[in-house]
C-alpha cells in the first residue's frame, strides 16, 4: 500500500473509467477490407447519434470519412445486419440505414446516388454486398417485407442503377454469403430453412453463370441440417473454400468435388455463429497460402497454412482477439485486441514479427495499467459433473484498497445469443466495474460458441435451466475460492443473456440483484412475435408451440414473479424489433403490483443494442446507483431513486 492509497469499501472506489468515457470516447469498428492500396472499415459512433460511417485509409495518410451526414452505412437485413458496403477501384456501394437503399458514389468524391428503388418504411432491404469481377453488378441479399410475410433471395443490382434488382436464386427461408469466383463464371452462396439457425444446419451451393449472368446450373457443395457450413470464399486459383463443423469444430475445408478436404484438423473454432452478415476468419496470401484466425479456450490465434497444405503454423502477434479478418496478397487487416489492449483496426505483419500498424483504435483515451483488471480463464465443474468456462476479473484500482476482511461484490455477466461467447479483449464496460471495486465474471455457459458443436448444443431444450445453473455454479466456485461476497452477488445480461439473468433472479435465491438489458421475460410471446431470423430459434432452446406452452410458461420469469425476491433493473430500447418493448413494460408493471424493488428505463430511438452516447452514459450511472442502493454501499456517482420508470 502506498501513502496515496485510500481504504474504502468495495463498490465505492472512484474510477478514471467514467460514464462519459464509456459514452463519448468510443467507436465500434467492423468489416475492414482491402482494395488496392486502401483499407476500409465501418465505425459506429455513439457520439454522432449512433451513425455508422465508412472510413478509408490510403498509405501512411490519416483515415478519412467517405460518407457524410445524413448517411449511415448500416443494413437491417435479418435485423442484425452486418456487411453493408463493397468497394471497387472506382466506386463505393453502400446500404443507407435510414431508407435501406443501395447507394453508389465515386471513390474520389461526389454525392452518393441510389441504385435501388425507394420503398416506404424500409420494407425493401439489402445486405451482404459483393461486386462482380467485371464491376457491372452488385450481388447481395434482398429482404422483402410484405403483408403476407418476409422473403429473402439473392439478387443482382446493375451497378449503373439503370435497372431493377434481378433475382438470381431463392426458394429458401434464408440466404447469405454470395461470392464470385475470380473469373466471374461461378457464384457460391449459403441457404438454410426454419427451424434451423445458421449454426445448426446450412447448405453451401455453387452455381454456374450463363452469358447473361443468370445461374444456369447448380450443385450442393456441402452441408445439411446437422452440419453448419459458413464463410464460402474462392482462392485466387478458383478453388472454393468453406468452413464446416462436421468434425465437431468449425474448420476450413477445400472443395474437391466430393466431401471436401480439411485444412489443418484442429479442435478449435475457425468461425463464430453467423449473427451478422459478411464475417470472415480466413483469406488467401499472394502465394495461395491460407491465412486464418481461430479460437481455443476463449483465446484467438493467427496462423498460416502453406498452399495445398494441411496444417497451420501459428503467427505470433501478441493479440488474443481477432474479428473480420481480410487478407489480400501480402497484406492482412482485422479488428484485433487483447486483455491489455482495446480492440482496434490493425494491419497485421504476416512475416512472424510484430510490426503491426494501428489504423484506428476503438478508444482515444487509454487508462493506465494500474487501474485495469486482467482476466483469468477458468474451467469449473458444474453441478451435474460437466465442465463450463468463464473469464474472471478481480477488482483493481491503484488508488484504493478494501477494508481488511471485506470480500468484493461479484457481477456475473451472461452473454447474449445465447449462442455467443466471451473474449479476453480489454473492455472498458467491464473495467468500469472492476476499477470501482467489483469482481466480474464473464461466463461461457454450456450453449456458448467457441468450444465446439457438442458444447454449443448442450443447451438444446434446456434454455433457462443449464445456462442459469452454469452461471450460479460460476459464482459458487468464486465464493469457494474466497473471491466474492456471498451476500452481494449480481447477475446481468443483454438480450438472451437478459433472459438468463431474469431466470436466475426469479427461480433461484443466490443473487441479490438482477439486471436485464432488453432481455426476454415471456418466452412464448417472443416465439410468436420476434423477427423472422429468430422466429423458430426457441424450438431448439425450449420447444414447440402450442404443444409445449406449459413449458414456455414455466420458464418465463413474467409468470413466476411470486418466487422473486431480488430487485430488478430493466433497460429497454423503444424501437427494438428483436425483443419488443412490451417485454420489459409488462414485467415492470407486474413488479410494481408485487411491490418488488425495480427500475424500468426505456430509451426512445434505441433498437436491439444501445448505440447512443447519452443512453450508454445513463445506463452506466443508473446501474451503479441501483447497485449501491440494493447492496448497501455509497457509489462514487449516484443516479437517484430505484423505484421509478424513466424515459430519458
Amino acid at each position: 500500500m502506498t501513502a496515496a492509497t485510500t481504504t474504502a469499501p468495495y463498490g465505492s472506489w472512484k474510477s478514471p473509467v467514467s460514464e462519459d468515457l464509456l459514452a463519448q470516447d468510443r467507436v465500434v469498428t467492423t468489416c475492414p477490407s482491402i482494395v488496392g492500396p486502401a483499407v476500409f472499415w465501418v465505425e459506429l459512433r455513439p457520439s454522432d447519434a449512433g451513425r455508422y460511417v465508412l472510413v478509408q485509409q490510403v498509405g501512411e495518410g490519416p483515415p478519412t470519412d467517405l460518407t457524410d451526414k445524413p448517411f449511415s452505412v448500416r443494413s437491417l437485413v435479418y435485423e442484425y445486419g452486418g456487411l453493408a458496403y463493397a468497394v471497387t477501384s472506382r466506386y463505393v456501394f453502400f446500404v443507407n440505414g435510414d431508407d435501406q437503399r443501395i447507394y453508389r458514389m465515386d471513390r474520389d468524391g461526389g454525392s452518393p446516388r441510389p441504385i435501388t428503388p425507394a420503398v416506404a418504411d424500409r420494407r425493401l432491404r439489402f445486405g451482404d454486398l459483393t461486386v462482380s469481377p467485371d464491376g457491372s453488378r452488385v450481388v447481395c441479399i434482398r429482404e422483402r417485407h410484405a403483408d403476407d410475410g418476409i422473403r429473402h433471395d439473392i439478387v443482382a443490382v446493375p451497378a449503373s442503377g439503370s435497372g431493377d434488382p434481378e433475382p438470381l436464386t431463392g426458394g429458401h427461408d434464408f440466404v447469405a454469403g454470395p461470392c464470385f469466383s475470380p473469373d466471374g463464371s461461378r457464384l457460391a452462396w449459403l441457404t438454410w430453412d426454419h427451424p434451423d439457425m445458421p449454426w445448426d444446419g446450412t447448405q453451401l451451393w455453387e452455381g454456374t453463370l450463363g452469358p447473361s449472368g443468370d445461374i444456369v446450373r447448380t450443385r450442393v457443395v456441402a452441408g445439411s441440417r446437422t452440419e453448419s457450413v459458413v464463410q464460402p470464399s474462392y482462392a485466387p486459383d478458383g478453388t472454393l473454400y468453406y468452413v464446416s463443423d462436421r468434425s465437431g469444430f468449425w474448420n476450413i475445408y477445400r472443395d474437391d468435388g466430393l466431401r471436401g478436404r480439411r485444412v489443418g484438423g484442429l479442435d478449435a473454432e475457425f468461425a463464430e455463429p453467423s449473427w451478422y452478415l459478411g464475417e470472415h476468419s480466413y483469406g488467401f496470401g499472394r502465394d495461395g497460402a491460407v491465412v486464418a484466425v481461430w479460437t481455443r479456450n476463449s483465446c484467438g490465434q493467427l496462423g498460416r497454412s502453406e498452399p495445398k497444405g494441411d496444417g497451420f503454423v501459428p503467427i505470433d502477434t501478441g493479440f488474443t482477439f481477432f474479428a473480420d479478418l481480410c487478407v489480400a496478397g501480402s497484406r492482412a487487416v482485422a479488428v484485433c485486441g487483447s486483455s491489455d489492449r482495446v480492440s482496434a483496426v490493425i494491419e497485421l505483419d504476416l512475416s512472424g514479427g510484430r510490426q503491426h500498424r494501428l489504423l484506428r483504435s476503438s478508444r482515444r483515451t487509454l487508462i493506465g495499467a494500474e487501474y485495469l483488471s486482467t482476466p483469468r480463464y477458468m474451467e469449473y465443474e458444474t453441478r451435474d459433473g460437466r465442465t463450463a468456462r468463464m473469464l474472471y476479473y478481480p477488482p483493481r484500482n491503484a488508488d484504493f484498497v478494501a477494508p481488511s476482511g471485506e470480500l468484493p461484490p461479484l457481477i456475473v455477466i451472461c452473454h447474449g445469443g445465447p449462442t455467443s461467447s466471451v473474449s479476453p479483449v480489454l473492455n472498458y464496460a467491464v473495467q468500469f466495474w472492476t476499477s470501482r471495486g467489483f469482481a466480474v465474471t464473464d461466463v461461457d455457459y454450456r450453449g456458448s460458441s467457441g468450444h465446439g458443436r457438442r458444447y454449443r448444443e448442450a443447451l438444446r431444450g434446456r434454455w433457462g435451466i443449464v445456462d442459469v445453473a452454469d452461471c450460479e455454479d460460476a459464482a459458487r466456485r468464486l465464493m469457494q475460492l474466497g473471491l466474492a461476497d456471498p451476500c452481494r452477488l449480481v447477475i446481468k445480461g443483454a438480450s438472451a443473456g437478459g433472459f438468463t439473468a431474469l431466470c436466475a433472479a426469479t427461480f433461484g435465491n443466490l443473487f441479490a440483484v438482477g439486471v436485464s438489458h432488453y432481455g426476454v421475460a415471456d418466452a412464448a410471446s417472443i416465439a410468436v412475435g420476434t423477427h423472422k431470423f429468430e422466429s423458430s430459434y426457441l424450438e431448439f432452446l425450449i420447444g414447440s408451440l402450442p404443444r409445449d406452452v406449459d413449458r414456455f410458461r414455466e420458464r418465463s420469469p413474467l409468470f413466476n414473479l411470486d418466487r422473486l425476491k431480488a430487485p430488478l433493473l430493466l433497460f429497454q430500447g423503444a424501437e427494438d424489433r428483436v425483443v419488443p418493448p412490451d417485454q420489459a413494460a409488462r414485467l415492470a408493471e407486474a413488479l410494481r403490483q408485487q411491490g418488488v424493488m425495480y427500475r424500468h428505463v426505456e430509451f426512445p430511438g434505441e433498437q436491439h443494442g444501445f448505440r447512443l452516447a447519452e443512453t450508454i452514459r445513463t445506463v452506466a450511472s443508473t446501474e451503479l446507483a441501483f447497485y449501491g442502493e440494493a447492496l448497501g454501499f455509497v457509489p462514487a456517482v449516484s443516479a437517484g431513486s430505484c423505484w421509478t420508470k424513466e424515459t430519458p
